[in-house]
């Protein structure tokens, strides 16, 4: 899903992309306003299926364009595109709400910025972008199956441990670990082969 949407939400161009960035390196506001316009509902689609509840998804959205706007300055045109920083900001936004909302919010996590610095993007855009890369995630997905598919979305989505999906779905520990060990094993295998 998130290769499908930062692909969804790619400028037109690198020039475009750079062109914005720049923009938001000086603080225009037109520029934040582009970014907004051209990301905000992939954003919000990003996090409201995360968080599942669109008033909380609409604050961290804000959240999310504030730390942007908050970093524009660490981000190098050259080393990352504006989508894959901003939907993996996104992503942590609300993963850190949903442990937050569930009393297992750590604090640390909270306050840094250490995962989410732009210089941790370098050549990222060449993987999300790449549409043909998303349609082989979307098949390889499809062949797991519902348990195996289940512990992926609760990983990637909600961020829990294979102890936190055990305590969830009700099931051993041994058995969510089975489930997430044959998962990646298809999914490495599936992607693994050239088209």
């Amino acid at each position: 899903m998130l290769l499908t949407l930062a692909w969804a939400a790619q400028p037109a161009s690198a020039a475009d992309d750079r062109a914005l960035i720049d923009g938001l390196r000086r603080r225009d506001p037109e520029a934040m306003a582009r970014l907004y316009d051209q990301f905000g509902r992939v954003v919000y689609a990003l996090i409201h299926r995360i968080v599942q509840n669109p008033g909380v998804a609409e604050d961290l959205v804000q959240e999310t364009f504030l730390r942007v706007w908050n970093q524009a300055q660490a981000l190098d045109p050259e080393r990352g595109s504006v989508a894959a920083w901003l939907l993996t900001v996104a992503r942590h936004r609300a993963i850190d709400w949903r442990r937050s909302a569930d009393g297992k919010r750590d604090s640390s996590r909270w306050e840094t910025y250490e995962d989410e610095r732009p210089g941790n993007f370098v050549d990222m855009e060449k993987v999300l972008v790449d549409a043909d890369q998303a349609r082989r995630v979307r098949e390889a997905l499809s062949k797991l199956n519902e348990k195996q598919r289940g512990v992926i979305e609760l990983a990637y989505f909600e961020g829990l441990t294979q102890t936190e999906m055990s305590a969830r779905l009700g099931e051993p520990l041994g058995t969510v670990k089975t489930w997430v060990r044959a998962a990646l094993k298809c999914l490495r295998e599936e992607l693994s082969v050239e088209p």
